[in-house]
């Protein structure tokens, strides 16, 4: 680890890492879920501080110690000098922090106070510490403390400190060294490893065991120098330190070494003790042996599987293979005296205007490919031999051998020959395949070498891997921390603590593949189960958990803070509380108001009698097209319901008859029907307004007292509502209103419940027609649809004629009826709360999708990440809940990985004005969305995107570049590397008009087109 760090300290470099994040503003999303593992907030350069705090503190006999730490009586008099003192407030502030971890009802606590007093001992406080180098320091902070509270009590020994009674051991060092013996003890913490020139971390142990020929230090023989390290005493908790960064002299900086390092959950370290010298001495003499022999048999392989003396080789047996088969080649047929030769083509008939088609153009072919003799008879012949007339001949002539054959060779010697060859080949892999068993079998006994009882008698379990990612000067630091009451493995990422797999583990920590790994492994003794013992009460016996397992000095400094937290919580309920009826109060005034100015009473209770529920139905569906409403309406007066009903082409042509009509009849026609309605409203004192309805032509229409919405009467869902109550018209004049309405709702749900039915298409989803096909494709209970359906039959716009003025008044008078026990309005408010939701993540969709298509990747990506993220939490309940999520996520890659490489030919141009706009990029858009992506997915499509993009950007450290270029690259990098979870605020995308009049089929049918023939979206 010196070589490491003297060589960082020579290049003036240090491991950078990422700015702090801020808070969310909701304390919601910072409270703990059911006493999961607490968080420690990033203050700034400190996950280093969280990886290894949180490593100890999961120890639970650490732990223990911290907290149970006795502050010595009159600290100012006891303590000899100021860095006594800050050990001892160090210690103190430790306590604390360790405490909220306990039984904080916070999700993650802030650490600041603690990590102030130890960026001080450090040169920078702006400087990402070594992992080693901080736990280093803190082991020697806290063994002064106890070494301080010991002294109080008169116990100066040492070996008494419980801290170095924990982390540290001894290890016996002794060799040759210019012809003289040495053995000496020394003290270890973490015991330092190279990672080059080793697979696993037993080759790591091994070689730094052993320095030198190891067979010089107790054999007769002499050299200059040679080494053994022996372990005389292994602490309780073994830490690894694995050097991953080495200092490159040629280019003056530090470098991160990826290579691929695997190591056990268990490893047993009885081969490395001192009191099992002699025999581990024998055990490595066999593996020396066995390994010589390999080497020998390794070699061997290698003369059958490259075999020849050229600089090209093959295999012997495929050489052996291919003889053979060149000896069994049928010989040509053509025969030697008419081999062809090289000559001119034969001239044409002069009286031919074209080149005749019989002759075969050797243009193509090369001299060395042509006899080195050749004559122009010869030639002729070849051109002619070779022509093969499909249409005239009933199969082609015998043509030259596809691979080269011997001209001549007899039967016998033929026979002979493959003999011979079928031999040598079946012995030759005869010899790999005992070679190949043999180095195999060796392979195992060394294996096994060490697995005997007399080699398993001291296991160290795996406890956690702390992981960097990114290079030698920009970084992140995590922790992988085994639980061990749970027998899980839990990921602790700053704020963020998650499940995780040994699998997952594996990946981010042995190296090879990605910028991560192993830097530090801590395990402990699995012979000593009071390192991982819970507390327990000392009367009962039972395990002591959360605030009960603290000391009473600390219990009301929890207590204190859970306190303020939980007002916190109050405080935003309260303040949420209030805001919320003036968020619903504004759309609800909007949509109900009424056309001319009615009582206020009137409003009030229209308000309150549907429970605001129609009002945001119609926010909800106002935004569909106007056109097929008025269409269906218009063919419902043509042909009847039943035909609008049916396909749009025979609607069509019913409408192509009626223009056939003159013109006076057709005036006739319009005239006596406005007449009549108007002779009908005017009769009950009611206003008559024209509405016009573009491409369609203006529709009588009769305002009252409750008002008339225009453009909800142009929707698809109350064109489903006219369409029903005209189906119902016979019912209705015969029965009258109330029978009206039932037979209406029969035919519109039945209507809806076979459009559920239907399958979305690549061109079409039916949920974006229908509320209640959302509905019905997601199981909602039947009181939920029943009242949606009654609530649009309610709807104050359906007051265009009596029939429907009359149904609309029954449907009204119905929902009145409805009480609290009838309906779980708060059911009813979810259910629509999602559809709002779902078509809300449609509307990003399409619009990111469109700018896209249009070249926008910045406004696409905002789209499509809020589409994402809200298209999650509809996922959770089904797959019908929200819209398909590898469409999002494959157009979110693209733009990410379009935006990382404009923004990084931007970095590269050095031009001022164009860095900051590509680090702006990067910082406003892509990294937010890269973090979210690596915090909550695990597709292998999106992490290898981030994989990607980070290592275009890393590849700059190794390149030459202007220093001020270099200064911003690494003050950026960490920002990129960091996959802490702070909360990220990304910004808002423009507001949608949740009433604008786009109709959300047509964009959805022309943006799908769209994708499938790569033209851009145009959608009028």
């Amino acid at each position: 680890m010196g070589d490491v760090n003297s060589g960082e300290s020579k290049a003036g470099l240090k491991r950078k890492r990422c700015e702090a994040w801020g808070d969310s503003p909701n304390p919601h999303d910072r409270k703990r879920e059911d006493k999961w593992p607490v968080g420690l907030k990033n203050v700034g350069n400190t996950c280093w501080f969280s990886a290894v705090i949180q490593s100890l503190f999961q120890l639970p006999e650490f732990r223990r110690l911290v907290l149970n730490y006795k502050v010595p009586e009159n600290p100012q008099e006891n303590c000899r000098s100021q860095t006594e003192l800050r050990n001892l407030a160090f210690m103190q502030e430790l306590r604390c922090l360790f405490a909220l971890m306990v039984a904080s009802e916070r999700k993650y606590v802030d650490p600041s106070r603690a990590v102030e007093l130890l960026k001080a001992a450090f040169r920078s406080s702006e400087a990402q510490q070594d992992v080693s180098e901080f736990t280093h320091k803190l082991l020697d902070w806290l063994e002064d403390a106890f070494q301080l509270a010991a002294s109080t009590k008169n116990l100066h020994k040492k070996s008494q400190n419980p801290m170095v009674e924990l982390f540290y051991g001894t290890f016996l060092a002794e060799g040759i060294h210019d012809g003289k013996m040495f053995s000496n003890i020394e003290t270890f913490g973490q015991y330092p490893l190279q990672v080059n020139g080793f697979n696993d971390l037993h080759e790591c142990l091994e070689g730094a065991m052993v320095v030198g020929e190891i067979e010089t230090l107790y054999s007769d023989q002499s050299v200059r120098s040679g080494q053994e390290n022996w372990f005389t005493k292994l602490p309780p908790v073994l830490t690894f330190e694995l050097s991953r960064f080495e200092f490159n002299q040629s280019l003056g900086r530090p470098e991160k070494i990826h290579k691929k390092l695997e190591f056990p959950c268990i490893i047993y370290m009885d081969r490395y003790l001192h009191k099992n010298k002699e025999l581990t001495r024998s055990r490595r003499e066999e593996v020396k042996k066995l390994k010589e022999q390999s080497t020998i048999l390794q070699q061997r392989l290698e003369r059958y599987m490259n075999y020849g003396s050229g600089p090209n080789r093959f295999p012997l047996a495929d050489m052996l293979q291919y003889v053979l088969e060149f000896a069994s080649t049928k010989p040509s047929s053509v025969p030697p005296t008419e081999d062809p030769t090289i000559a001119q083509p034969p001239k044409p008939h002069p009286d031919a205007n074209v080149t005749s088609p019989m002759y075969i153009s050797l243009s193509g072919l090369t001299t060395a490919e042509l006899p080195e003799t050749a004559s122009p008879t010869s030639m002729s012949q070849l051109q002619r031999a070779t022509l093969h007339k499909p249409f005239t001949q009933t199969k082609p002539p015998m043509e030259m051998p596809a691979h080269p054959a011997p001209r001549h060779i007899t039967v016998e010697e033929l026979s002979f020959l493959e003999s011979c060859l079928q031999r040598w080949r079946a012995e030759v892999e005869l010899d790999i395949v005992d070679l190949k068993n043999r180095i195999a079998q060796i392979k195992h006994s060394i294996e096994q070498i060490y697995t005997d009882r007399l080699m398993c008698q001291v296991p160290y379990q795996l406890h956690a891997v702390l992981v960097h990612e990114g290079q030698a000067s920009a970084g992140h630091y995590w922790a992988y921390i085994y639980d061990h009451t749970k027998n899980i493995w839990l990921k602790y990422n700053d704020v963020s603590v998650s499940m995780s797999s040994w699998e997952e583990l594996q990946r981010d920590s042995y190296g090879g593949s990605r910028n991560a790994s192993a830097y530090c492994l801590m395990y402990i003794n699995d012979n000593l189960p009071e390192l991982i013992a819970e507390d327990t009460d000392v009367e009962t016996g039972q395990i002591l958990r959360s605030i009960h397992a603290l000391p009473p000095e600390l219990v009301e400094y929890v207590c204190k803070d859970n306190r303020h937290f939980m007002q916190e919580l109050e405080e935003w309920n309260d303040e949420q509380a209030r805001k919320i009826p003036q968020k619903e109060l504004v759309p609800l005034v909007q949509v109900q108001e009424p056309a001319h100015n009615a009582p206020e009473e009137q409003t009030l209770s229209s308000q309150q009698s549907t429970c605001s529920a129609s009002a945001k139905h119609a926010v909800m569906v106002k935004d569909q097209t106007a056109q097929a409403i008025e269409k269906a309406a218009n063919s419902y007066e043509n042909v009847g319901a039943e035909a609008a009903l049916k396909e749009p082409e025979k609607v069509q042509e019913t409408k192509e008859a009626k223009e056939k009509l003159e013109p006076e009849q057709e005036h006739e026609l319009e005239s006596g029907a406005v007449s009549e309605q108007e002779q009908k409203f005017e009769s009950i004192g009611t206003q008559i307004s024209e509405v016009d309805i573009p491409t369609v032509g203006k529709v009588q229409v009769r305002h009252d007292a409750d008002g008339y919405n225009e453009e909800e009467m142009l929707s698809p869902a109350m064109q489903g509502i006219i369409l029903a109550i005209a189906k119902s018209r016979q019912v209705y004049d015969r029965e009258g209103a109330e029978a009206g309405l039932i037979k209406a709702f029969h035919e519109e749900y039945s209507r809806l419940f076979d459009l559920a039915k239907d399958q979305p298409t690549p061109q079409s989803d039916p949920r974006l027609q229908h509320v209640l096909v959302y509905f019905f494709q997601n199981k909602a209970s039947k009181r939920v649809i029943e009242r949606t359906l009654l609530e649009q039959f309610a709807d104050k716009n359906l007051s265009y004629d009596e029939r429907s003025i009359s149904i609309m008044k029954v449907a009204q008078t119905k929902l009145k009826l409805i009480g609290p026990s009838d309906m779980d309005m708060q059911e009813y408010k979810e259910w629509h709360e999602d559809y709002s939701l779902f078509r809300k993540v449609s509307v990003y969709l399409l619009t990111g999708l469109e700018c896209f298509q249009n070249g926008k990747c910045r406004e696409s990506l905002t789209y499509l990440v809020h589409a994402h993220h809200s298209n999650m939490k509809l996922l959770k309940n089904g797959k019908n809940w929200g819209v398909d999520e590898s469409l999002i996520a494959y157009y979110r890659r693209k733009c990410l990985l379009e935006l990382n490489s404009h923004a990084a030919h931007l970095f590269e141009s050095g031009n001022e004005s164009d860095v900051a706009e590509g680090l702006n990029i990067m910082n406003d858009l892509v990294i937010p969305c890269m973090h979210l992506i690596v915090t909550n997915e695990h597709s292998k499509e999106d992490l290898a995107a981030v994989e990607l993009m980070r290592n275009h950007w890393c590849s700059y450290l190794g390149e030459d570049m202007d220093s001020h270029l270099q200064e911003k690259l690494t003050e950026f990098l960490p920002r990129l590397l960091d996959c802490s979870v702070e909360v990220r605020i990304l910004r808002e995308p423009p507001k949608i008009r949740p009433n604008s009049p786009h109709d959300l089929c047509n964009r959805f049918a022309a943006v799908m087109e769209s994708i499938h023939s790569t033209s851009p979206v145009s959608v009028k």
